[in-house]
């Protein structure tokens, strides 16, 4: 193997919960407005369109243990939980039927925004990376295997800043179901194993500000705790 010109950058393992074993990450998909009361608290249509997806980086990801530091140039960034599943394999045009043979387990994560930012960046027609994609953007739980858990269809997905319950849904309130996720993805991209995809959050999304601590989970999969900073 010939040498690489600069280090080859490290890859982003994510922990298995209870064991000493890593989950190695390819891809961060995220769905948008997969809760109709989201998507009506963000100002859209909950009708069942087709979904729409964007991207975060894997060194986006934040393990469970650490802090989220505030980024700059922002002064309204707002928490989103999501269930987050983690792909064993993958392929273009998944059959729905087949889509759940396909993902390894799943874990809780927040989806950090900067809301002044990207509702900017929707005003001017652009892109949302910037108000996606920042540094520890994506705080993550360990991850759980499907082969102890199951594929949870239905459970509560919370979230409480500073003990205060500020979003509660159900797995079972997606618009897009986890199979139906994974199928309209791969008409998209070729998923592969270590793709990490970030399914939606209910609605109830708000502001954080530094010293708050963010307590939240998805009954059946975990919970995850996370001091702004």
């Amino acid at each position: 193997m010939s040498a690489t010109v600069i280090p080859v950058p490290p890859s982003v393992l994510l922990p298995v919960e209870g064991t000493d074993e890593t989950f190695p990450v390819r891809r961060v998909y995220c769905v948008g407005r997969n809760y109709a009361d989201h998507a009506i608290e963000m100002g859209h249509d909950p009708s069942r369109e087709p979904p729409f997806f964007f991207q975060k980086n894997p060194d986006n990801l934040l393990p469970a243990g650490k802090d989220f530091p505030y980024p700059a140039l922002s002064s309204n960034v707002h928490y989103e939980v999501e269930c987050v599943v983690a792909l064993k394999s993958g392929g273009a045009d998944i059959a729905v039927e087949d889509a759940l043979e396909h993902v390894w387990g799943y874990g809780v994560g927040i989806d950090m925004t900067r809301r002044d930012m990207q509702d900017t960046l929707k005003k001017m027609g652009r892109s949302w990376e910037s108000a996606k994609a920042f540094e520890d953007s994506a705080p993550v739980s360990p991850f759980i295997p499907a082969s102890i858990i199951g594929h949870p269809s239905t459970g509560a997905v919370w979230l409480e800043v500073n003990g205060e319950r500020k979003q509660s849904g159900d797995l079972g309130q997606m618009i897009w179901k986890t199979a139906e996720i994974i199928a309209e993805l791969s008409k998209l991209f070729t998923l592969a194993a270590g793709d990490v995809i970030m399914t939606g959050t209910p609605a109830g999304v708000g502001p954080i500000v530094r010293g708050d601590r963010i307590d939240c989970g998805v009954d059946g999969v975990g919970t995850l705790s996370v001091k702004v900073v």
